[in-house]
């Protein structure tokens, strides 16, 4: 499950340690005050991917949306949330501070998450809700991930350990709750879904306020380092904030709205990342351009999963929905069943099994020397996600019933390791190969390509959108193109990326002897 939270191994600025790192006082302060971090982005998760779990199945049968309109929204929806956080960054790091945007941007998801509830009967309220998920998002998630490299800054060590329970906690609240909402939403609508959402972050947002004091101390720190010098803004500041923010809101409306504008603003941002790249490129010192050539080429190769991911919340739920038995079966036995909203947790579940497995892998190979660089696990991955829509593909051009859920399973699991191998790299790219002083900008672009290949995966969901007039009973064969296709298309990227194999190992020895060169001359 990919987020938009930088992971270890990013680059960040250099921060002053708020504490000795030294004493029981001090690993006591960071453990309570990283508790309170953790709580509040598991409540929130919980409700994100709760929401997100339950949208698609809302828009298409109790908005009665059509299957084309709901997934560009969502396509749409997917671009806002990758690109907003740069906002939200912005005015976390250089106007209000880290806590209280942070605090605004769960305020406003919970508020999101209850208008859902009421666009049931208040249709007009959908796109709102919608708009203020995606900007209040921005909001919250680069600030409480720079709230945990504060709290152990002058402590890499435990900075990579508490970035790992911090990804993990992630999972365990996306995993608990994409599977509860869809239990709610069957049995009790939709709406009870959506206040459920809301009802945990407003938990979490209580916790946060009553463990608040324990934040203080480590938040005083601007990210440059030492005592933070912002000052507090004026009354016609606060106006123009606001009012920017209710602009870039009404904005997101249209967006949402209009699906020539969102296809617009994706080829227009695109392009404008790619004339900035070509800019950067031109400006860097020699020394520096392998490094950033490499960062480009690994960048777009891993980008492109965004396509496959985005078929979890749009086409493969639709396929469970129609063409999938939900009762798992051991021999003759029935042992459980699984919505087909539910079967969007498996992504999770499989994340947590892989990323330690994975983990201990690359530290064991590291240790014999024998290290894999990102772009033949890049290749390896796009050849694990051909291998699943293939298995799609036969599942459901064969099906003469409903398909096993132990093939959505095993689907998933083969998929999910491509994930890991491909977009669970781009942050590291860029933390191993950019110049550090271009990181965030070039973090910052890495987010908006992602959010325009959750546009492009929304537009391929559309091969096998339901036609007008056609009836539920689509079954398991109407699926098996948009699968083929998908499958011929990991397939191509997979042999594309080991043709670029030899430029990539190229690019990575001259950035390396770069490296070597500036390290001899800095000694």
């Amino acid at each position: 499950m990919t987020d938009p939270t930088p992971q270890p191994g990013a680059p960040e600025r250099r921060e002053k340690p708020a504490l000795s790192a030294r004493g029981p006082s001090a690993a006591s302060a960071r453990r309570q005050a990283f508790s309170v971090v953790l709580a509040i982005e598991l409540w929130e998760r919980f409700g994100f991917y709760g929401m997100q779990a339950v949208l698609t199945l809302f828009m298409v049968e109790t908005l009665h949306m059509r299957e084309v309109e709901a997934n560009l929204m969502l396509g749409s929806l997917g671009m806002l949330i990758y690109t907003l956080p740069v906002v939200g960054g912005y005015i976390g790091d250089r106007l209000t501070g880290t806590r209280p945007t942070l605090l605004a941007g769960a305020l406003g998801l919970t508020a999101g998450y209850g208008m859902l509830a009421l666009s049931i009967s208040q249709r007009h309220l959908f796109l709102p809700a919608l708009a203020l998920i995606a900007l209040s998002n921005g909001l919250f998630k680069p600030n409480a991930g720079t709230l945990v490299r504060r709290i152990f800054a002058g402590d890499s060590a435990a900075l990579d350990a508490a970035f790992t329970l911090y990804y993990m906690s992630i999972n365990v609240g996306s995993t608990v709750s994409m599977l509860l909402m869809p239990w709610l939403q069957l049995r009790f609508g939709a709406g009870v879904a959506f206040l459920a959402c809301a009802l945990g972050l407003l938990m979490g947002v209580g916790y946060y306020l009553w463990r608040q004091p324990l934040l203080t101390r480590f938040s005083s720190h601007s990210p440059a380092g030492g005592q933070s010098h912002r000052r507090p803004l004026a009354l016609w500041q606060w106006g123009l904030l606001i009012g920017g923010l209710l602009v870039l809101w009404a904005g997101s409306v249209l967006v949402l709205g209009d699906a020539a504008l969102a296809r617009f603003c994706v080829i227009g941002a695109t392009l404008g990342l790619l004339v900035l790249w070509a800019v950067l490129y031109r400006r860097v010192p020699g020394c520096e351009k392998a490094g950033l050539a490499l960062t480009y080429l690994l960048c777009l190769e891993t980008v492109a999963y965004q396509v496959f991911y985005q078929q979890m919340q749009t086409s493969l739920t639709l396929f469970a929905l129609r063409g999938v038995d939900g009762t798992f079966y051991l021999g003759h036995w029935p042992v459980f069943t699984m919505s087909a909203a539910q079967f969007q947790a498996l992504n999770p579940i499989w994340i947590m099994i892989f990323s330690p497995i994975l983990a201990w892998l690359y530290h064991r190979a590291a240790r014999r020397g024998h290290e894999t660089g990102p772009a033949l696990k890049i290749a390896i991955g796009y050849g694990c996600v051909a291998l699943g829509f293939l298995l799609w593909w036969q599942a459901a051009r064969t099906a003469t019933t409903l398909v096993s859920p132990w093939v959505m399973v095993a689907g998933y699991g083969i998929v999910s390791l491509g994930e890991l191998l491909t977009i669970g790299l781009g942050l590291a790219i860029v933390a191993r190969y950019a110049p550090a002083r271009l990181s965030a900008l070039l973090m910052g672009g890495l987010f908006l390509l992602w959010g325009a290949g959750m546009y492009v995966g929304s537009l391929v969901a559309n091969l096998a959108a339901l036609p007008i007039g056609a009836g539920e009973a689509t079954g398991p064969h109407f699926y098996a193109p948009l699968f083929h296709t998908l499958f011929l298309g990991a397939s191509g990227l997979c042999l594309l990326v080991v043709l670029l194999l030899p430029l990539a190992r190229r690019l990575e020895r001259l950035h390396a002897e770069a490296s070597r060169r500036a390290d001899r001359e800095n000694v």
